[in-house]
């Protein structure tokens, strides 16, 4: 079994979380999409981290809840993938392959996904990137009073053996997108599809699951965002999609482009 580390403090030796740069919080979006298909949120992170690298939009984080969807990381096993994926997908179960680190993950319906398009100011804050996000989702956790736990040789947040919330990014160009998907009151039958992060012995669980009550993602999301803000030293302003996406805002003549009419999102 792995050595984990408490959910309390950062072990010596262990890479450290983000360290705010000032003590005034910076300014960053927040966009709620409510629940979405995972293609059109995935050409989504796609426009904002190009308009981010470009100094364009200030640091945005998307809030999803995905219908049936599995994702491959740049290190997934086709192994962990349990059945074909012709079966998963006449199932209703799409399948993905993208840049994201880690192997392969399920996203769906009970399932609090969170996507930082966020611009790192040095290459060595990717670790400290994945630390805070951790950090914050323990401290989500806390709150139904669930003890959430890091492992030293994985990423994600689990509850004992069981991972409640897994972790994979991408950084390009110095900016990331991807990110956590912490599970609130998810089926957790998923993994008879997968190996969860390519983790045939260990389990899942949900904070339903945990606390034996229903949990709503709108209470997960009073938890989680409150956390980011801390973790991140960052002040959220809420911003509907077509104020963020930059292919859905009106020109100078305040027309919306042709693009924004055909959306899927």
């Amino acid at each position: 079994m792995s050595e984990r580390e408490p959910a309390r403090g950062t072990p010596a030796g262990s890479p450290r979380a983000l360290e705010p740069v000032s003590d005034v919080p910076h300014f960053a979006r927040l966009v709620d999409l409510g629940r979405k298909r995972f293609g059109p949120v995935l050409e989504l992170q796609r426009r904002l981290h190009a308009a981010r690298v470009a100094d364009e939009i200030p640091d945005t984080w998307l809030l999803v809840e995905h219908e049936p969807v599995i994702t491959l990381g740049r290190n997934a096993q086709e192994e962990n993938l349990l059945l074909p994926r012709p079966l998963l997908e006449r199932h209703g179960v799409e399948v993905f392959e993208i840049e994201r680190g880690g192997d392969v993950t399920y996203h769906g319906p009970g399932q609090l996904v969170v996507y930082p398009i966020r611009k790192l100011a040095r290459f060595r804050e990717i670790v400290p990137l994945v630390r805070s996000l951790e950090g914050a989702v323990i401290e989500a956790l806390a709150v139904f009073g669930i003890a959430g736990e890091r492992w030293s040789e994985h990423a994600g947040v689990w509850v004992h053996d069981e991972q409640i919330c897994a972790v994979g990014l991408a950084v390009q160009k110095m900016v990331s997108l991807h990110g956590i998907a912490l599970n609130v009151s998810t089926d957790l039958s998923y993994p008879q599809l997968i190996n969860p992060c390519g983790l045939p012995d260990r389990g899942v669980t949900s904070i339903a699951r945990e606390t034996g009550r229903a949990v709503s993602l709108a209470e997960a999301k009073l938890a989680l965002v409150p956390a980011l803000g801390k973790a991140f030293h960052a002040a959220f302003v809420e911003t509907p999609l077509a104020e963020a996406d930059p292919d859905l805002r009106p020109n100078s003549q305040g027309e919306s482009p042709p693009s924004a009419k055909n959306s899927p999102l």
